[in-house]
């Protein structure tokens, strides 16, 4: 079922990039504290906001007592590369890829770390084989792929047992999934994805087994000074109560406390989930009662609830990759939807945030233009 008739209502807030994503309802600068900005990070008062911001991300997500959290530096990619090249080469490597974020983490291991990694790899709204991966190893992998909408549908795949360490990239999970911290080892994010946060700022967060191979192990590569953890064999302790390895931004500090604030007043955790949930169930149904447009994620099990990637389908359509863009283009000259074409190396598509931030009215004010953006690019081709 479509329809060509131009939809009347438009969604209150349009904004369903995946990255950095939409602020929560009711956000505005003016609300920011401002007496950290202008003082130094290192300042009394700077030192509390930072330690404020990790205490809350622990209160949150609900992280054990006796695991570390870090503000570091480099958003995601600056958390997963501290955690690859301060802890891998101790031990053999399995590396998970299913979408190109995770794709880089074996580039990065195999080509600039040069260690002989196992290697399991899925195509496109696939996941790899989990059964064969070894734990005997250390394990990477992302969560859930941003840029496939495919993750991992729960935790059970992963070995209590262990030898290894598991690393995980959970940038686009962390709030809208319920982590299971005693299979993690180190776990990333940034702030700019669930909560609506700024770019530019990562979170490393280690378990005791982690900490206890930083102590241990001196990797045979030399170490910049921002993947540094540990001093004379110890972790450096002041790194996980707020005293960052560089300058943070304490505008962006503030904008995360605000975001933690807003998140507990949802219901916390639970809350969060139930709104991304919400979200991707209204682009799931529209989905279904369509054979135009898929989920790009074959296995309902393994359909994000954040990062929701869709593929056209219709046998009409002569160039996928011109067709998607042109349905992009024409949802955002519409401010019916902006930033949701598909990743630059995903296949043709949509990808459509609905992390908890999103509002479920706004993403069903936005599925109308959608079907009348499908209908004028097809009668336009």
């Amino acid at each position: 079922m479509t329809t060509s008739k131009r939809p009347a209502t438009l969604p209150a807030n349009p904004r369903f990039s995946s990255g950095p994503c939409t602020k929560p309802k009711g956000w505005s600068a003016a609300v920011l504290p401002a007496d950290a900005l202008g003082r130094s990070h290192r300042a009394a008062i700077g030192k509390a906001r930072l330690k404020a911001a990790i205490d809350g991300t622990r209160e949150v997500l609900g992280i054990p007592d006796d695991y570390r959290i870090g503000i570091v530096p480099a958003s995601d990619t600056g958390a997963v590369e501290m955690a690859l090249w301060s802890m891998l080469g101790a031990r053999g490597v399995d590396m998970l890829a299913w979408e190109s974020f995770g794709s880089g983490w074996i580039t990065d291991v195999v080509k600039q770390l040069k260690l002989d990694a196992t290697r399991h790899e899925a195509a496109y709204g696939l996941l790899p084989d989990l059964s064969k991966v070894n734990f005997d190893n250390d394990v990477v992998f992302t969560w859930n792929g941003t840029t496939s909408g495919v993750r991992v549908p729960n935790g059970t795949w992963i070995a209590a047992d262990r030898a290894g360490l598991t690393i995980c990239d959970a940038t686009s999970a962390a709030f809208a999934v319920d982590l299971p911290w005693d299979k993690l080892d180190v776990t990333t994010f940034s702030w700019q994805k669930v909560l609506g946060g700024e770019g530019a700022h990562g979170m490393l967060i280690l378990s005791p087994r982690a900490v206890e191979r930083l102590e241990s192990y001196v990797p045979a590569w030399p170490l910049p000074k921002i993947f540094r953890m540990t001093k004379g064999g110890k972790l450096i302790e002041g790194i996980f109560v707020g005293e960052t390895i560089n300058t943070p931004s304490m505008l962006a500090v503030e904008d995360y406390l605000y975001a933690l604030d807003w998140a507990k007043q949802q219901g916390g955790l639970q809350g969060l989930i139930a709104r991304a949930d919400a979200n991707a169930a209204a682009i799931f149904e529209f989905c279904e009662a369509r054979d135009w447009i898929d989920n790009l994620a074959e296995d309902k099990a393994t359909r994000s609830n954040t990062s929701v990637c869709l593929k056209f389908t219709d046998p009409r359509i002569k160039d996928g990759a011109t067709f998607a863009k042109a349905v992009a283009k024409r949802l955002e000259a519409d401010g019916a939807a902006l930033d949701v074409g598909a990743y630059r190396d995903a296949p043709p598509g949509l990808r459509i945030w609905c992390g908890g931030t999103v509002e479920t009215s706004d993403i069903k004010a936005m599925l109308p233009w959608l079907d009348h953006a499908f209908n004028a690019e097809i009668g336009a081709q």
